[in-house]
């Protein structure tokens, strides 16, 4: 179970509110009342954020640590679906907004530490602030875009370009994450993930 403390730090309260001032490029004062209204958490490796066939309840901004997305394919294999790391968000949207069933799992890989509040806490907020309400709107617009680009990266790119491309969205990646979850996500076997590693190191790259 993760175990609750607020956030007295300003410098790292300061990492959040610049995301949202700089990110979602709202008004700074917006910005820090929204960080006054979540709580810090940490969270153990292999805790589920979100689990498949539940309604995403809980946002969090990652302060440092991994979190993967993953589905469970009709083979019963794991197949991660997308990695998360410091200064992002670990939310299923669509679940999150419109309160539906999710098909995805949300799981810590390692510790992970960072700012969370939960959906009913936000509806409030929306109720109650218009700043609120676009805070929330440039979350989901923000991660809609960052799922069209995902997409479209697995349709148009070489698992070369792509394991290079993760490499340097995440430089931690390969020291905390297995690469077996790495090549999942890439979509493709764990000999072929070596055998890309392998030229990348020859060519001194990453």
């Amino acid at each position: 179970m993760p175990h609750n403390k607020k956030q007295t730090d300003m410098d790292d309260n300061n990492v959040f509110v610049k995301f949202i001032n700089e990110e979602l490029q709202l008004p700074l004062p917006l910005a820090e009342d929204i960080v006054s209204n979540f709580d810090y958490e940490i969270l153990l490796p292999n805790t589920f954020l979100l689990k498949s066939g539940e309604v995403c309840q809980k946002y969090m901004f990652i302060h440092y640590g991994f979190f993967r997305s993953l589905v469970i394919d009709n083979e019963s294999n794991e197949v991660t679906t997308n990695f998360f790391s410091k200064f992002q968000q670990a939310f299923e949207p669509s679940s999150f907004f419109n309160q539906t069933v999710s098909k995805e799992n949300i799981q810590t890989i390692t510790e992970c530490g960072g700012w969370i509040v939960d959906n009913q806490k936000m509806e409030t907020y929306f109720q109650t602030n218009q700043g609120y309400r676009e805070f929330g709107r440039r979350l989901l617009v923000k991660s809609m875009t960052e799922l069209k680009e995902r997409m479209l990266l697995l349709q148009t790119e070489t698992a070369e370009n792509r394991y290079l491309l993760l490499l340097k969205q995440h430089p931690d990646l390969i020291q905390n994450v297995p690469l077996k979850q790495i090549a999942s996500y890439l979509g493709i076997t764990d000999t072929s993930l070596s055998r890309i590693r392998k030229i990348t190191i020859n060519k001194n790259i990453y």
